[in-house]
């Protein structure tokens, strides 16, 4: 499950309603990244049928629709998303663990299909402990992630979906092959945005994380591949 090459490290997050842009930035990026994040924005205007055409580039795909409800809906949901052959989904931990443990069933069911990487999203990389303790959560952000990583381990989850700054941790914490995904990654050369727990390329990567989700800082660049090969040489200093 882990990555092999610095580039096949970085998944690049498609985070547009614009097929044409996502179908663009896919063909052009083939080859030099990992994957496509494909998210809620894009999943929401295209469906499935889009996601098959940004599919076609060759590329994986990471569904990162985040599915939080009853298990039995959950369950539906998961089934769906397999018939895509997405090579990671995720759900959000905080639906508890019978949620997880359903989850983790449904990408069983499907005969024929692949069983993507199923993850488990801790804490939103926007959150901070000020906005954690407005929700009830008042000993921070890092160890609420430690809990609903711990909670996802014992539910047999192939990872989480952490910031940079809980890696190192949690890689302390579940071994070498607890997969970890990481947003909230900004090279020294691009803006943060809306994340307030952040990291570069080198530092996530130093700390122990797989993979890093990365939208802006390629997908708004004057050269997309350009930028995505800059951040893979970051991730191979910081490896080597």
């Amino acid at each position: 499950m882990q990555p092999k090459t610095p580039a096949e490290r970085l998944l690049v997050a498609l985070d547009t309603d614009d097929i044409d842009r996502a179908v663009a930035l896919a063909e052009d990026l083939a080859g030099a990244v990992g994957g496509f994040k494909l998210g809620k924005e894009f999943f929401t205007a295209h469906g499935p049928a889009g996601v098959e055409r940004v599919m076609a580039s060759g590329c994986k795909v990471f569904l990162d629709l985040k599915f939080h409800d009853i298990p039995n809906t959950v369950v539906g949901a998961v089934r769906a998303a397999v018939r895509l052959a997405p090579f990671m989904l995720n759900v959000h931990a905080s639906g508890g663990p019978e949620m997880m443990r359903s989850a983790m069933a449904a990408t069983h069911a499907e005969v024929g299909s692949a069983r993507p990487i199923m993850l488990a999203v801790t804490v939103l990389t926007s959150l901070a402990d000020d906005d954690l303790a407005a929700m009830g959560v008042s000993d921070g952000a890092g160890a609420q992630v430690q809990r609903l990583a711990a909670l996802a381990a014992t539910c047999a989850m192939d990872g989480v979906v952490c910031s940079p700054r809980e890696v190192a941790r949690l890689r302390q914490d579940h071994g070498p092959h607890f997969v970890l995904v990481v947003p909230g990654v900004r090279p020294d050369w691009a803006a943060s945005g809306d994340q307030k727990r952040t990291a570069t390329p080198a530092e996530t990567v130093a700390a122990g994380a797989d993979y890093l989700v990365i939208g802006r800082p390629i997908t708004r660049a004057d050269n997309p591949a350009d930028a995505a090969k800059r951040i893979a040489d970051e991730i191979a200093e910081a490896t080597n």
